[in-house]
């Protein structure tokens, strides 16, 4: 198992504005670095403040001038969004920019709001993507393709620009859809798991769902590599942990409103308005991973154990959290979280791996 950062990026009362939120990144996945971490990871939204990063591939490509060792990935690319050509280059030159450090991870999305304004169909967006993968794969492992479906025709064309990584970089993916999950299992596809603000048990839910896809899809339950996915804030101080909570509570509002589609927008502000039946902020911070070094040790512990992941993915600076508290828990992380962790689980290394299935 290794861990990676993830980087929505969003943009709330940083004074920097845009820009500022690209330097706390930048200062944040190099700390990362440093740290020992494997994977960087940039979202992929548009036309709101919920996520400044509208090209995860050109933040990455930005990212792999600053950095040496940690490997960049989109987190994910919408594939329905773009035309499979173009993205398929891209990838490959971010692979060739960054000496064969990146990672690709898809999904479908699930914001409506930006389908409609890219004029594309949110309600056929698994198609669309099963589509538009077997075009990418075919460019990226082949350096050719010649496609033609329903919703895209593609005539023989041969790639220049090809990944150093052969046939493909690592590929995860956000999609549970089991034709989806079937169709990146050819190259390795790891299944992205993450609850947002709901905590553990909805994680250990959401792992039984997907592991359910995966089944569906004709694949091997038990085998079934997962990546998680949490946000976590490392401090000893009461306060400190409810402001980080009421920070996840205004991402987990925006979700709320983006992947309902209920939004109310000041230009291109979200309004945050409660989640119906909301929680008490204390019920965000008992969910999530914020506390002591011993109690997020714990948690993760936990959820290692009953999950057996592949990756852990750690969003550190939600909320637009100042970025001096971002890397601060960041840093107790690594110098006092982990050890603990590998205390009670042994060598990261040894965790991730395929549990045999005993003979009956």
């Amino acid at each position: 198992m290794h861990f990676g950062i993830f980087n929505l990026m969003g943009l709330r009362d940083n004074p920097g504005g845009v820009a500022g939120v690209i330097d706390d990144t930048r200062s944040m996945v190099t700390l990362a670095e440093d740290i020992g971490f494997e994977i960087a990871w940039f979202a992929e939204h548009h036309f709101t403040n919920y996520s400044v990063s509208v090209s995860p591939l050109m933040v990455a490509a930005h990212m792999a001038g600053h950095t040496s060792r940690i490997r960049l990935g989109a987190g994910v690319v919408v594939l329905p969004l773009y035309h499979p050509l173009r993205v398929a280059q891209e990838i490959g030159l971010l692979d060739q920019l960054s000496g064969g450090r990146a990672v690709l991870g898809v999904g479908t999305g699930y914001q409506a709001y930006e389908f409609e304004r890219y004029g594309a169909d949110v309600a056929k967006k698994t198609e669309i993507f099963l589509e538009y993968w077997s075009v990418v794969e075919q460019v990226l492992a082949e350096g050719r393709v010649a496609f033609e479906g329903k919703h895209i025709t593609v005539p023989e064309t041969a790639i220049t620009v090809r990944p150093l990584q052969r046939p493909l970089p690592p590929v995860y993916c956000t999609s549970p859809h089991p034709p989806i999950l079937k169709a990146l299992s050819k190259w390795g596809g790891v299944p992205f798991i993450t609850a947002g603000w709901r905590g553990s048990e909805a994680l250990f839910g959401i792992a039984e769902q997907v592991r359910a896809s995966w089944v569906q899809g004709g694949l091997d339950g038990p085998t079934m590599p997962v990546a998680l996915q949490q946000y976590i804030h490392v401090t000893d101080s009461a306060s400190e942990a409810l402001e980080a909570a009421e920070r996840a509570r205004y991402v987990g509002r925006m979700v709320h409103g983006l992947r309902s589609n209920v939004l109310t927008l000041d230009g291109s502000f979200v309004e945050a308005a409660p989640i119906p039946d909301e929680p008490p902020l204390e019920t965000f911070r008992d969910n999530l991973l914020i506390g002591d070094p011993h109690h997020v040790a714990e948690r993760l512990v936990q959820e290692i154990r009953r999950l057996n992941p592949q990756h852990y993915n750690c969003f550190f600076q939600f909320g637009d959290m100042p970025v001096a508290r971002a890397r601060r828990a960041l840093e107790r992380f690594g110098a006092e979280v982990l050890p603990l962790v590998e205390r009670e689980v042994g060598p990261l290394s040894a965790i991730g791996k395929p549990v045999p299935v005993a003979a009956e």
